[in-house]
């Protein structure tokens, strides 16, 4: 195990109560630090490092077990530079429009109110500069037919294409954020979501960290818009809501909950102590440990902001947005994008669909959207 490493769990075991001792190790306070070196370990904590080492199977699988017992402390300040506050929240099982009729953030889309998010496998595009637009994919997951419709799906070719409208910057930043509409958009009862995110992307395309609202049946199983999270390691997608996702401890909501419709939220991404914080209008509401891409993936190199349809074709007739094409003044926006600890913000938009229009008001807003092909 290199020193650098072991440099790493030293640190975390200083923090760290072990088993039924109730011994608090500490690092030799009047060490010399230098670049690339770390502090001097005392004997105790050298041991104490051998002995996680042995019994969780090595350097990382050690790392991991003292991560998972400290809890990571979100920045003092939200991704927009304002103080946490609680969300307020509608009645557990509300809809998008009662959420919204209440004046409230969002919904426990669970009647419990549980704060367990829960693991949804469907389809999930992915737009990169580096590694390539996803713009065609198979699955074996058939859409189901929207609530009451009377409608039966056509047979199922297990093609998925992907429509994007999007503004995107490459830079190195510690994350971004921006204000989302958030619509109710009609989804085609052939199609798999709409839905509008942010997303921080490595240099190469190839870890991604994503949230946003979406309107997908086989995720939330019903039409309304619900907060959503996801991740990819090396180009490989996981699931929504639940793969590798920690909801903080404080939080009050969980990715699944129902959101307001006709209304606009400030949705974050943010890289500190050790994760990929995420916020939503007033909280953070939890994180992708680093230790998903085994502590490889800190920082951000490519950034992008957009609307995003799943269709059972080439030609959907899923709405994108509010489904108001982009020179209607009313039409759904990205806007106030920004960068943490970043370039300045100079979002490059375009649309990769002949069917859905993105339209730049400025550097950093841009309206995007339409009703599809039909």
């Amino acid at each position: 195990m290199s020193n650098s490493r072991r440099g790493v769990l030293a640190a975390g075991l200083a923090t760290v109560v072990v088993g039924s001792l109730g011994i608090v190790w500490t690092l030799n306070a009047n060490a010399e630090e230098s670049p690339g070196t770390t502090a001097a370990i005392t004997a105790p904590t050298e041991q104490l490092i051998d002995s996680v080492e042995k019994e969780s199977g090595g350097a990382v699988a050690a790392l991991d077990k003292i991560e998972t017992a400290q809890d990571p402390a979100p920045p003092k300040l939200l991704p927009w530079g304002a103080r946490p506050s609680k969300l307020t929240r509608a009645r557990a099982g509300a809809s998008s429009a009662a959420v919204a009729a209440a004046g409230a953030d969002a919904a426990s889309a669970d009647p419990s109110g549980s704060l367990v998010p829960v693991p949804e496998y469907a389809p999930k595009g992915r737009n990169s500069r580096a590694a390539g637009i996803l713009s065609r994919a198979r699955t074996t997951i058939v859409p189901p037919a929207p609530p009451s419709a009377g409608q039966t799906n056509k047979a199922p070719t297990n093609d998925v294409f992907f429509h994007y409208a999007v503004g995107s910057q490459t830079g190195e930043t510690d994350g971004t954020w921006a204000n989302l509409s958030i619509a109710k958009p009609e989804l085609d009862h052939d199609d798999y979501h709409t839905l509008a995110e942010i997303t921080v992307q490595s240099a190469d395309g190839r870890q991604i960290v994503e949230v946003g609202w979406t309107v997908d049946r086989t995720v939330n199983g019903d039409d309304d818009p619900h907060l959503f999270v996801y991740y990819w390691k090396n180009r490989e997608p996981s699931c929504y809501n639940a793969c590798g996702f920690e909801v903080y401890k404080t939080a009050s909501i969980k990715p699944g909950d129902t959101l307001p419709t006709g209304v606009q939220k400030r949705f974050g991404i943010q890289h500190a102590n050790g994760v990929w914080w995420i916020a939503y209008d007033s909280e953070w509401i939890g994180y992708f440990p680093d230790r998903l891409w085994d502590y490889t993936y800190t920082r951000g190199g490519y950034t992008q902001w957009f609307g995003e349809v799943a269709a059972a074709s080439a030609d959907p007739c899923s709405d994108m947005g509010n489904g108001l094409p982009m020179l209607d003044g009313s039409a759904s926006r990205i806007g106030t994008i920004s960068m943490t600890n970043g370039p300045e913000p100079r979002a490059n938009v375009r649309s990769t669909s002949p069917h859905y229009s993105v339209y730049a008001l400025s550097e950093r807003t841009f309206r995007f959207g339409g009703v599809g092909a039909c």
